[in-house]
Protein backbone atom coordinates (compact mmCIF):
# COMPACT_ATOMS: atom_id res chain seq x y z
CA UNK A 1 0.00 0.00 0.00
CA UNK A 2 1.56 3.27 -1.25
CA UNK A 3 0.85 6.52 1.51
CA UNK A 4 1.24 9.48 0.81
CA UNK A 5 1.58 12.24 3.28
CA UNK A 6 1.08 15.27 1.98
CA UNK A 7 1.91 18.45 4.80
CA UNK A 8 0.47 22.06 3.50
CA UNK A 9 2.18 24.45 6.34
CA UNK A 10 4.57 26.51 5.14
CA UNK A 11 6.64 26.04 8.02
CA UNK A 12 8.94 23.19 8.69
CA UNK A 13 8.54 20.91 11.99
CA UNK A 14 5.38 23.11 13.13
CA UNK A 15 2.10 21.52 14.56
CA UNK A 16 0.49 20.06 11.80
CA UNK A 17 4.03 18.53 10.50
CA UNK A 18 4.18 17.35 14.10
CA UNK A 19 0.70 16.38 13.94
CA UNK A 20 1.40 14.13 10.12
CA UNK A 21 4.29 12.57 11.73
CA UNK A 22 1.87 10.45 14.72
CA UNK A 23 -0.77 10.09 12.52
CA UNK A 24 1.55 8.75 9.73
CA UNK A 25 3.40 6.18 11.88
CA UNK A 26 0.08 4.92 12.90
CA UNK A 27 -1.30 4.71 9.47
CA UNK A 28 1.57 2.62 8.03
CA UNK A 29 2.24 0.35 10.83
CA UNK A 30 6.06 1.32 10.88
CA UNK A 31 5.84 0.39 7.05
CA UNK A 32 7.53 3.71 4.39
CA UNK A 33 5.60 6.58 3.93
CA UNK A 34 6.20 9.11 1.08
CA UNK A 35 6.39 12.47 2.42
CA UNK A 36 5.69 15.65 0.51
CA UNK A 37 6.23 19.29 2.46
CA UNK A 38 4.31 21.74 0.07
CA UNK A 39 6.86 24.57 1.25
CA UNK A 40 9.67 22.77 0.39
CA UNK A 41 7.98 23.04 -3.38
CA UNK A 42 8.31 25.36 -6.39
CA UNK A 43 4.23 25.91 -7.05
CA UNK A 44 3.30 28.83 -9.05
CA UNK A 45 -0.15 30.32 -8.33
CA UNK A 46 -2.93 29.99 -11.33
CA UNK A 47 -3.23 32.95 -13.34
CA UNK A 48 -6.83 32.94 -14.47
CA UNK A 49 -5.61 32.63 -18.19
CA UNK A 50 -8.32 29.57 -18.84
CA UNK A 51 -6.06 28.17 -20.87
CA UNK A 52 -6.67 24.89 -19.24
CA UNK A 53 -10.64 24.94 -20.01
CA UNK A 54 -9.54 23.78 -23.69
CA UNK A 55 -8.79 20.12 -24.28
CA UNK A 56 -6.48 18.87 -23.95
CA UNK A 57 -6.65 20.51 -20.83
CA UNK A 58 -2.80 21.51 -20.27
CA UNK A 59 -1.85 24.27 -17.63
CA UNK A 60 1.00 26.15 -19.41
CA UNK A 61 2.39 26.80 -16.05
CA UNK A 62 3.32 22.56 -16.14
CA UNK A 63 6.76 23.05 -16.72
CA UNK A 64 7.64 25.66 -14.92
CA UNK A 65 7.19 24.02 -11.19
CA UNK A 66 6.62 21.02 -9.16
CA UNK A 67 2.55 21.14 -8.99
CA UNK A 68 2.52 18.23 -11.77
CA UNK A 69 4.92 16.00 -9.63
CA UNK A 70 2.21 16.42 -6.83
CA UNK A 71 -0.52 15.90 -8.63
CA UNK A 72 1.01 12.64 -10.14
CA UNK A 73 2.21 11.25 -6.41
CA UNK A 74 -1.63 12.18 -5.22
CA UNK A 75 -3.09 9.79 -8.55
CA UNK A 76 -0.37 7.00 -7.58
CA UNK A 77 -1.27 7.07 -3.53
CA UNK A 78 -3.42 4.23 -2.22
CA UNK A 79 -4.04 6.39 0.93
CA UNK A 80 -3.54 10.30 0.89
CA UNK A 81 -2.91 12.02 4.36
CA UNK A 82 -3.57 15.77 4.11
CA UNK A 83 -2.56 18.02 7.21
CA UNK A 84 -2.47 21.65 7.30
CA UNK A 85 -3.00 24.47 9.30
CA UNK A 86 -5.60 27.55 8.86
CA UNK A 87 -5.33 30.98 8.48
CA UNK A 88 -8.04 33.45 8.42
CA UNK A 89 -10.57 30.75 8.12
CA UNK A 90 -8.95 28.84 4.57
CA UNK A 91 -5.99 27.19 3.32
CA UNK A 92 -2.07 28.77 3.81
CA UNK A 93 -1.40 30.11 0.44
CA UNK A 94 1.17 27.34 -0.99
CA UNK A 95 -1.72 24.79 -0.18
CA UNK A 96 -4.21 26.72 -1.86
CA UNK A 97 -2.17 27.74 -5.12
CA UNK A 98 -1.71 23.92 -5.44
CA UNK A 99 -5.34 23.46 -5.30
CA UNK A 100 -5.90 26.36 -7.42
CA UNK A 101 -3.46 24.98 -10.38
CA UNK A 102 -5.68 21.46 -10.23
CA UNK A 103 -8.10 23.66 -12.15
CA UNK A 104 -7.19 22.22 -15.12
CA UNK A 105 -7.51 18.27 -14.35
CA UNK A 106 -11.02 19.61 -12.83
CA UNK A 107 -11.98 21.27 -16.21
CA UNK A 108 -10.94 17.93 -18.47
CA UNK A 109 -13.44 16.22 -15.63
CA UNK A 110 -16.02 18.60 -16.51
CA UNK A 111 -15.48 17.94 -19.84
CA UNK A 112 -16.17 14.18 -19.60
CA UNK A 113 -12.76 13.06 -19.00
CA UNK A 114 -13.02 9.57 -16.34
CA UNK A 115 -11.65 11.06 -12.78
CA UNK A 116 -10.49 7.55 -12.34
CA UNK A 117 -10.00 5.52 -8.74
CA UNK A 118 -8.71 8.03 -6.41
CA UNK A 119 -7.56 7.18 -3.21
CA UNK A 120 -8.83 7.12 0.28
CA UNK A 121 -7.61 10.41 1.48
CA UNK A 122 -7.62 11.37 5.20
CA UNK A 123 -7.76 15.16 6.23
CA UNK A 124 -6.48 16.90 9.48
CA UNK A 125 -6.60 20.40 10.16
CA UNK A 126 -4.98 22.50 12.60
CA UNK A 127 -5.50 26.40 13.58
CA UNK A 128 -4.29 28.42 17.16
CA UNK A 129 -8.13 30.15 16.87
CA UNK A 130 -9.68 28.16 20.09
CA UNK A 131 -13.10 29.13 18.57
CA UNK A 132 -15.22 29.96 15.62
CA UNK A 133 -17.90 27.61 14.25
CA UNK A 134 -16.89 28.04 10.49
CA UNK A 135 -13.02 28.26 11.76
CA UNK A 136 -12.82 24.82 9.20
CA UNK A 137 -15.29 24.89 6.88
CA UNK A 138 -13.62 26.77 4.20
CA UNK A 139 -10.68 24.48 4.27
CA UNK A 140 -12.73 21.32 4.16
CA UNK A 141 -15.15 22.13 1.05
CA UNK A 142 -11.89 23.60 -1.02
CA UNK A 143 -10.25 20.21 0.30
CA UNK A 144 -13.24 18.24 -1.29
CA UNK A 145 -13.57 19.38 -4.63
CA UNK A 146 -9.71 19.35 -5.14
CA UNK A 147 -9.39 15.64 -4.49
CA UNK A 148 -12.75 15.33 -6.18
CA UNK A 149 -10.97 16.13 -8.92
CA UNK A 150 -8.94 13.31 -8.93
CA UNK A 151 -11.82 11.16 -8.00
CA UNK A 152 -11.12 11.04 -4.59
CA UNK A 153 -13.29 10.65 -1.55
CA UNK A 154 -12.15 12.42 1.81
CA UNK A 155 -13.11 9.27 3.84
CA UNK A 156 -12.60 10.97 7.29
CA UNK A 157 -11.49 14.40 8.48
CA UNK A 158 -9.98 15.45 12.09
CA UNK A 159 -9.43 18.99 13.16
CA UNK A 160 -7.72 20.51 16.36
CA UNK A 161 -8.36 23.83 17.33
CA UNK A 162 -5.85 26.01 20.16
CA UNK A 163 -3.05 24.19 18.84
CA UNK A 164 -0.11 27.56 17.93
CA UNK A 165 2.61 25.02 17.92
CA UNK A 166 3.91 22.10 18.33
CA UNK A 167 4.60 22.26 22.46
CA UNK A 168 0.72 22.88 22.35
CA UNK A 169 0.06 19.02 20.94
CA UNK A 170 3.22 17.19 22.53
CA UNK A 171 2.13 18.46 25.75
CA UNK A 172 -1.35 17.05 25.26
CA UNK A 173 -1.24 13.37 25.29
CA UNK A 174 -4.83 12.64 25.34
CA UNK A 175 -4.80 14.08 21.52
CA UNK A 176 -1.96 12.71 20.73
CA UNK A 177 -3.52 9.02 21.75
CA UNK A 178 -6.51 9.87 19.91
CA UNK A 179 -4.35 10.83 16.80
CA UNK A 180 -2.54 7.42 16.94
CA UNK A 181 -6.27 5.68 17.16
CA UNK A 182 -7.54 7.21 14.36
CA UNK A 183 -4.29 6.41 12.14
CA UNK A 184 -4.66 2.88 13.49
CA UNK A 185 -8.46 2.13 12.68
CA UNK A 186 -6.82 1.13 9.56
CA UNK A 187 -7.92 1.91 5.25
CA UNK A 188 -10.27 -1.15 4.88
CA UNK A 189 -12.82 0.50 8.04
CA UNK A 190 -12.65 3.95 6.07
CA UNK A 191 -13.37 2.57 2.77
CA UNK A 192 -15.92 0.66 4.02
CA UNK A 193 -17.41 3.99 5.68
CA UNK A 194 -16.94 5.94 3.32
CA UNK A 195 -19.57 3.89 1.20
CA UNK A 196 -22.00 3.45 4.20
CA UNK A 197 -24.49 5.82 5.62
CA UNK A 198 -23.91 5.86 9.47
CA UNK A 199 -26.09 6.99 12.53
CA UNK A 200 -25.99 10.17 13.91
CA UNK A 201 -24.03 10.26 16.89
CA UNK A 202 -21.94 12.33 19.60
CA UNK A 203 -18.23 13.76 19.43
CA UNK A 204 -17.61 16.16 22.23
CA UNK A 205 -21.20 17.51 22.40
CA UNK A 206 -21.81 17.86 18.74
CA UNK A 207 -23.71 15.53 16.32
CA UNK A 208 -22.01 13.97 13.93
CA UNK A 209 -24.06 11.97 11.52
CA UNK A 210 -23.71 11.31 7.51
CA UNK A 211 -25.73 11.39 4.91
CA UNK A 212 -24.49 10.36 1.10
CA UNK A 213 -22.69 12.99 -0.47
CA UNK A 214 -21.75 14.33 -4.17
CA UNK A 215 -21.54 17.48 -5.74
CA UNK A 216 -24.84 18.16 -5.73
CA UNK A 217 -25.65 17.25 -2.33
CA UNK A 218 -27.08 19.54 0.32
CA UNK A 219 -24.16 20.90 2.21
CA UNK A 220 -23.68 19.69 5.98
CA UNK A 221 -22.28 22.46 8.37
CA UNK A 222 -20.02 21.73 10.88
CA UNK A 223 -21.79 21.58 14.73
CA UNK A 224 -20.78 24.55 16.56
CA UNK A 225 -17.47 23.09 18.66
CA UNK A 226 -15.95 23.14 21.55
CA UNK A 227 -13.88 26.44 22.42
CA UNK A 228 -11.25 24.51 24.27
CA UNK A 229 -8.71 23.11 22.69
CA UNK A 230 -9.06 19.56 21.55
CA UNK A 231 -9.40 16.84 18.85
CA UNK A 232 -12.85 16.73 16.75
CA UNK A 233 -14.55 15.37 13.86
CA UNK A 234 -15.83 17.96 11.76
CA UNK A 235 -18.54 17.24 9.42
CA UNK A 236 -17.00 17.87 5.89
CA UNK A 237 -20.05 19.38 3.58
CA UNK A 238 -21.39 17.10 1.35
CA UNK A 239 -19.28 14.69 1.92
CA UNK A 240 -19.91 10.84 3.92
CA UNK A 241 -17.84 10.45 6.72
CA UNK A 242 -16.54 7.63 9.06
CA UNK A 243 -18.47 7.21 12.30
CA UNK A 244 -16.91 7.47 15.65
CA UNK A 245 -13.78 9.11 16.83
Amino acid sequence: MRILSLLGSPRANGTTHTMARLIAGGLSGGGPVEEIALQEKHIRPCRGCQSCDAAPHVCPLARTDDAEAVFAAIAAADVVLWTSPVYFYGLPAQAKALVDRSQRIWAGVEAGRPAGKGPLVLAALAAARPRGEQLFTGSLLGLKYFFASFGAQIADTRTLRGLACPDDLLSRPDLCADLDRWAGTGPSVWRRAAREPCRAGSHQGGETGRRPGGAAAALLLPVPPDPSAGLQRTPLPGLRHACGG
